[in-house]
Parts: C-alpha cells; structure tokens; sequence
C-alpha cells in the first residue's frame, strides 16, 4: 500500500493527478485526538452544588425502577432504601459504585485498523439512530425500508471522517419488529467493518446480538473484549423502565459497552432552568451507571447527555440553542470530575429539509460537541426533522463537514515546518507565496478540503447548472453508492450469520407490534 502510494506521488501532470482525484477511495481517519483545550462553563462552586443536589435528588426523591423485581432487589443489598418500585440511594452510594467503571475502552471493529479507544481527548463520530422516515431528493419523506437501511451502512462505510457504523441509522418497518434488529446487525457486520452498535428493543435481542457477534469475532474474544458500544435511554425524569435495563443487564454481564443517556426535552422532561437539568442529568446517570455496575463491576459505560430545549408555544423540540450548549458544556464538565467517557451532541436541527437552517442549527450541535469534549458523538450526520427523519443528503452534507472537527481538535502546528520562515524569507516584502518552495511542497496537505461544496467562479457554477448543495449532495449519494465495494469476509462465518438468523427468525411469528 505504501509501495503505491508512492508511485503514485512519482507520477506527474495533471492527467495524474485528475486520476488520483478521482480513484475510489476507502480511507478511514483515525477517531479524533484533540489538542485543543475543552470549554467551561461552570466554576468549581457552580459544579459542587450540582453534585449536591443531584445527591439530594437520589436520596430524598429517589428513582423509580418500574416491572423490574430483581434490580429492585439489587438496590436493595447494595444498601438503598426500596419503597414499592422507587429507589432512594443514600448519599455517596450511586458514586461510590461508579467509581469501578472504567476511564476509557476499545471497541474493536472486525477491522482491527478501525477499532476506537472511547475516552480521553479522544472523539469517536458515529451517525444518526432511531428515526423510522428516511427522506432524499427524489423519493421525498417515506417509512424507511431495510433497502434504506443498507445504503446508510453503505454510506457509513465510505465516509472518511465518520469512524462508526452505528446502529439504527433509521427504523426499517417493512420487516417485523421482532425481527428487524437481526437483519439490521448482519448489515453492520457484513456492509463494513467498523465498530457498530447493537439492539437495546428487547432484551432478548440484546442477547442475540451478544450472540452474533460471539460468531463474527470468537466467543473468546468477545468474553475478553468490548464490540459492541449500545445506547441506553433513561425515561426522564427519573424512570427506568424493565426494557432498557434488560438490555443494559445483558450487555454489562457480557462485558459490553452501555452509553447510559438521559433523553431530555427541557421544559418538558426537566426543568426549564440549565441548573436544574444538570441536577437532574447527573441524578439519572449517577443511578444508572451505578446499577451497570451492580451488574458487572468494571464494566464499560459512557455517561450520556442528549439535551433539547421546546418551543413553549408549539411544544417541538429546538436544537443549537445556547441552552443545549451550556448543558451540554456543563455535562461535560461533570463527566469529566466523575472521569467517564462523555457522550453528547450531534447532527442536530429541526428543519424538516437540509437547508440554510438544517446547516445553522448542525454546525451549533457540532462545534458544541467537539469543545464539550464529547467521546462519543452519536447523530454525528444524518439526522433531520428532530430525529424523525434520516435524510441520504444530509447525512453525506454533516459527514463532509466532520472533517472539519477533525482539523479544529488538531489545533495549532507549532513544527518547523509550521513556522514558514523559510517561506517568509524567500517571498518578502511585496511578493506572494503561490509559487514559493514552501507552498509547493505543502499545499495538498495544509489546508482542509471538502468533498461537497462548491467554489468554483461564478461562471464554472452557473455553467454546470447552478446546482445546490442539496443537489451536490444527492450527486455524491449516487457516487458513494456506486463506488460501494463490500468489505471481505470470511464465507464460513457469513454463512454462520445466515444460519443463526433464519433459526431465530423461525422461532417465533411476525410482530408488527
């Protein structure tokens, strides 16, 4: 591989390098390692009184653990006090529990070269989950299909910025509900090979998906090793139901990353003041990473944030709102004092088309992220309509601009290259640095490229039709696809795969449901 890329920086002429430019490419970046610093928000005396109250919130208000008899049973030996399905943790319990869960963890891919380490400086871009409409230029808004669902992986794939496959990049209804996480798994483990999520609808799915990935990786290597980094949503305020904590039980037993999240409307499902919904975010993750490790001791968890604000006069959701962003910094900050893995932010916006206020809202959700120090950055591209939606053309529109935040978290070469005195000296006063040796030896590298957007003249543009970014876009779904090519796998395994399916899917009747 590096045999050829040399010659291909031998070759000469623009014939060579329209051919480089050109060549299907499935270069993966490396999951962000920033060097630039977090932002704060909050004061040592600010994040201390948070703390309290959330441990007020705990031990006086309590949690409710709703059709779930032995986490109630749980709470009780580790010494909370047990009121019908409400738990009241005494002060200190919940994060003295939290306390063995790790600092940071590998997901490994298939592909050893795209396994991430979550944790850290580190930021890990995975795409959006859970809408059940897709939308693109010609099709328009539709229920999402298990076909839709396979192109976004697809699509996940060939994106170089985006590090993670994800997990339900949309909710494809034209296959039962009780099956569909099976067909959804063998698209991750077979249309590429990076990290991916698994099912968290039911826990017995939870435990299938264990099992399919038992047969990609070994069952060895799964007993020792993190493959799959799930998400856990908490029922704000307060409340966690049997369903998400079944699974949760699953994956922490089998040593299985968690992202225990909060799902917070503010306003709505917490209060409307950015103070008290990070009491009652710390609250709800401080209870359910203690119970993850009331499981398993040490197993892997992320402490998650996804926070929006209302319209109060519609009742929608707003995203890129200073509120979020102040959460979501504030967060950031307690996640780090407990010193777990942060997940938060996001592709967000409510627009229901990838226009002006799609892009406005996106790069607020974006920016916020990368300087919050999120680790794990779930929506990273894709999502549209507050999450109802995932949109082919927005989803290549964010992927393009992540690498932006790659390029930010790098933030200032202070190398002897970087300095350019070589190149200060030879151009001097009055002259330009088009031509200069400097230039010449760095300008393919020096500056970020996008993949998407325009800048060609006025009279190019207007020539090749005037198109728009939505149109641009739509263009590079269709050469994104076409230059799909699946990633190898072992045949004996894929037919194992094959097989566990069709069993599983023999054993029970179609849900809808």
């Amino acid at each position: 591989m590096a045999e050829a890329a040399q010659r291909r920086r031998g070759r000469g002429g623009g014939a060579a390098r329209r051919a480089e430019r050109s060549a299907v490419s499935f270069e993966t970046a490396r999951y962000i390692e920033r060097n630039i610093p977090n932002f704060e928000v909050l004061n040592d005396e600010a994040l201390e009184i948070i703390e309290a109250n959330a441990e007020t919130v705990l031990a006086e208000i309590g949690v409710n653990f709703v059709e779930n008899p032995a986490a109630l049973e749980r709470w009780r030996a580790a010494g909370a006090e047990v009121d019908g399905e409400r738990v009241r943790i005494p002060r200190g319990l919940a994060r003295q529990l939290c306390a063995t869960a790790p600092s940071s963890y590998t997901q490994h891919a298939r592909n050893p070269e795209r396994n991430v380490v979550v944790g850290g400086k580190n930021l890990v871009l995975a795409p959006v989950y859970g809408p059940p409409f897709v939308r693109d230029a010609v099709g328009g808004r539709r229920y999402a299909t298990m076909e839709d669902f396979r192109k976004f992986v697809k699509l996940g794939y060939m994106s170089k910025w985006l590090h993670h496959s994800g997990g339900t990049v949309c909710e494809p209804t034209d296959v039962p509900v009780n099956k569909r996480h099976l067909d959804m798994l063998h698209a991750h483990m077979t249309l590429s090979d990076k990290p991916f999520m698994g099912s968290v609808t039911e826990p017995s799915r939870a435990q299938d998906s264990v099992e399919m990935c038992e047969i990609l990786f070994g069952k060895d290597f799964v007993k020792q090793n993190t493959v799959m980094t799930s998400l856990i949503n908490i029922n704000s305020p307060m409340t966690f139901d049997d369903v998400m904590m079944g699974a949760l039980e699953v994956y922490a037993k089998n040593n299985q990353a968690c992202i225990i999240s909060p799902f917070i409307v503010g306003g709505a499902m917490a209060p409307v003041s950015v103070a008290g919904t990070l009491t009652q975010v710390l609250a709800e993750v401080l209870a359910g990473i203690a119970y993850s490790q009331l499981i398993r001791p040490g197993a892997p968890v992320i402490m998650g944030a996804f926070v929006t604000s209302i319209d109060m006069n519609s009742g929608a959701p707003t995203f890129g709102t200073p509120e979020a962003a102040h959460i979501t910094y504030g967060a950031g900050q307690l996640a780090r004092r407990l010193g777990l893995p942060y997940r938060s932010a996001g592709s967000f916006c409510g627009s229901k088309l990838p226009d002006a206020q799609a892009a406005y809202e996106t790069s607020n959700s974006l920016n916020m992220g990368l300087l919050a120090g999120v680790n794990f950055m779930l929506h990273a591209c894709g999502w549209l309509e507050g999450g109802l939606v995932s949109s082919f053309e927005k989803f290549v529109m964010d992927a393009d601009q992540l690498g932006t935040l790659h390029h930010l978290a790098q933030g200032v070469m202070m190398d002897e290259t970087a300095q350019a005195m070589d190149a200060l000296r030879e151009v001097g006063p009055g002259g330009h640095y088009l031509g200069c040796a400097h230039t010449q030896s760095n300008f393919k590298e020096a500056f970020w490229k996008s993949d998407l957007l325009d800048y060609k003249p006025f009279e190019t543009w207007e020539d090749e039709g005037a198109r728009d970014t939505q149109t641009l876009a739509s263009l590079r779904v269709e050469k994104m696809l076409g230059d799909y090519q699946q990633p190898a796998l072992d045949p004996a395994i894929n037919e194992a795969l094959s097989d566990f399916i069709t069993r599983r899917k023999s054993e029970e009747p179609d849900s809808f449901m």
